[in-house]
């Protein structure tokens, strides 16, 4: 190909003088070849790319073809089920509910509901008039020691920050959640003024950087903590020690992208990286967590505390749980984030292969919770590629009282899953910096919308419940939901995860599926100690 290259170019440049010589205006052309070749040279001594290199200018289309793919791929080859991360059908309804037109489906399912993992819910006869239905079910957060509860909707925003997402993109979501009253969470980023500008109800997330409440060497800073949390706008705090999409990994902001604006919204330095450690320095241990649980809410005036997780080792959330029970201190709620959790940018691995999926971490962490006899002080929000009323009703019988949704409500603001969350030129204007992107998201027309979606997906969820004989969502429980395992057999969320009795965990002997990891915790520290686990001699065992 370079040899074909470089005869063409001396055949057509040879072609292309003649004819000048006979039509003097032919010499235009050159503008337009000229060029072309220039480029075809450049690629010939290049050393980074081997298919330009061995392909002059041709080599291009391979480049073009890759940012090509995926939007051919999602608008001409994928079918309605088979898109990731969501599929075309949950795409589709949420823009539908956000924009208030029909949702309903013809002719029937398009899954296959004698495939392994299709999951239903088992309806009743004696089903509910939804006319008779509380379509808008609040759940009261804060135990004992809170003094300003707060009564939530079921369904609310999950975590995004401002820098991930636009000035306006955070403006809508806020300005959804004013208008159908539920609640928006930060994110690590910061409490922004565009979160507090429309007014809605805020979960204020703290990650590992402290942003908005940090001191220059990136500790936290009491002082402005306090100052933001009494703000009649926060509602709720939330300690994020690990996230889905990335569980376990720091981040940094470069020097680059802090801005002055960005800068003043977390506390940080115009010129100088801004690191997000992979841990907290405001605590060491389980007990230390309880502590700052209990200063955050003293700070705040008494509001709900809690924190996020994804789950890792099961006994470094059962240490905590036994630091709960010793210290007489008990978080107001639970974030579980599933490992299927949405980011604007991870390592492929740790989206991957990193963090336990948000339906097994679910049920994990409310049976923990109920074998320390904790459960009745601590409500639990799942957030996990949540987006259908089907998903609102499934983490409920799993032991979810709220759930939280990112992606859902980005799709609900007019996200078309183009991909393109990290590399700032998202063509919706959500997850861009792009002012002139940005100008694309309508605020006035995108917050109805996120209400829209909002209302819809909780009325289907109730509707759902309904169907099942039941009124409220806390009715739900594991055996209402079944899940095909094989062609020929099915069982029951409580067959696949069945419930340990109250208290359990408090006395031995423990339930068999707890026993290791609970000889393995300690409320001392987040590390499993594996010291007083010992192997058996199997040499000396009997084969009876």
């Amino acid at each position: 190909m370079r040899k074909l290259f470089v005869v063409s170019f001396f055949i057509i440049f040879s072609m292309l003088a003649l004819w000048t010589v006979i039509w003097p205006p032919a010499a235009w052309s050159f503008l337009f070849i000229g060029p072309i070749y220039l480029i075809g040279f450049y690629d010939m001594v290049q050393p980074k790319h081997s298919i330009v290199r061995n392909y002059p200018v041709f080599g291009h289309l391979r480049y073009l073809m890759e940012e090509l793919r995926p939007k051919i791929y999602q608008y001409f080859i994928e079918s309605d089920t088979n898109g990731t991360p969501f599929n075309r059908q949950n795409r589709s309804v949420i823009y539908q509910r956000a924009k208030k037109v029909d949702d309903t489906r013809p002719f029937g399912t398009e899954l296959d509901v004698y495939d392994n993992g299709y999951e239903w819910l088992n309806h009743s006869i004696a089903a509910i008039d939804h006319h008779k239905l509380n379509m808008d079910p609040r759940v009261k957060v804060g135990g004992a020691s809170c003094t300003q509860p707060y009564m939530a909707s079921v369904f609310n925003i999950s975590a995004m920050s401002f820098g991930s997402l636009s000035m306006n993109a955070i403006l809508a979501l806020n300005g959804g959640a004013k208008l159908d009253n539920f609640a928006h969470n930060t994110g690590e980023g910061g409490l922004s003024d565009y979160h507090l500008q429309p007014g809605g109800d805020i979960i204020w997330q703290i990650g590992t950087g402290y942003f908005s409440c940090r001191h220059k060497d990136g500790t936290i800073n009491y002082n402005a903590f306090a100052e933001r949390a009494v703000l009649p706008q926060v509602k709720m705090i939330e300690i994020k020690l690990s996230q889905g999409a990335k569980p376990g990994h720091g981040g940094i902001l470069p020097a680059a992208k802090v801005t002055p604006e960005i800068a003043r919204i977390r506390l940080v330095e115009m010129g100088e990286d801004v690191v997000s450690p992979p841990y907290h320095t405001a605590f060491t241990n389980p007990l230390e967590l309880m502590v700052f649980i209990q200063k955050l809410r003293d700070l705040s005036g008494g509001k709900p505390i809690g924190f996020k997780l994804c789950v890792g080792h099961k006994s470094e959330f059962l240490a905590i749980c036994k630091a709960m029970v010793k210290t007489g201190i008990t978080p107001d709620f639970i974030t579980v984030d599933g490992g299927e959790g949405g980011t604007g940018a991870a390592p492929l691995e740790f989206s991957n292969s990193v963090g336990m999926p948000l339906r097994e971490a679910l049920a994990f962490v409310y049976d923990a919770l109920t074998g320390f006899d904790l459960k009745k002080h601590i409500k639990l929000i799942a957030s996990g590629k949540v987006a259908t009323g089907f998903d609102l009703v499934k983490n409920f019988a799993l032991g979810a009282d709220m759930c939280n949704s990112a992606r859902g409500m980005m799709f609900a603001l007019g996200c078309i899953q183009a991909l393109e969350c990290n590399t700032n030129t998202c063509p919706t204007g959500v997850a861009t910096q792009d002012k002139s992107l940005m100008k694309g998201l309508v605020v006035d027309d995108k917050k109805v919308r996120v209400a829209n979606f909002h209302r819809q997906t909780v009325s289907s969820a109730i509707q759902m419940i309904g169907a099942a004989g039941l009124s409220k969502p806390c009715d739900l429980h594991r055996m209402y939901i079944y899940r095909r395992v094989n062609h020929s057999q099915i069982l029951t969320y409580g067959e696949l995860f069945p419930y340990i009795p109250k208290g359990s965990l408090l006395n031995t002997p423990y339930p068999a599926s707890f026993e290791f990891d609970m000889a393995i915790s300690s409320e001392n520290t987040f590390v499993p100690d594996y010291s007083g686990i010992t192997n058996v001699d199997y040499s000396n065992v009997s084969s009876y």
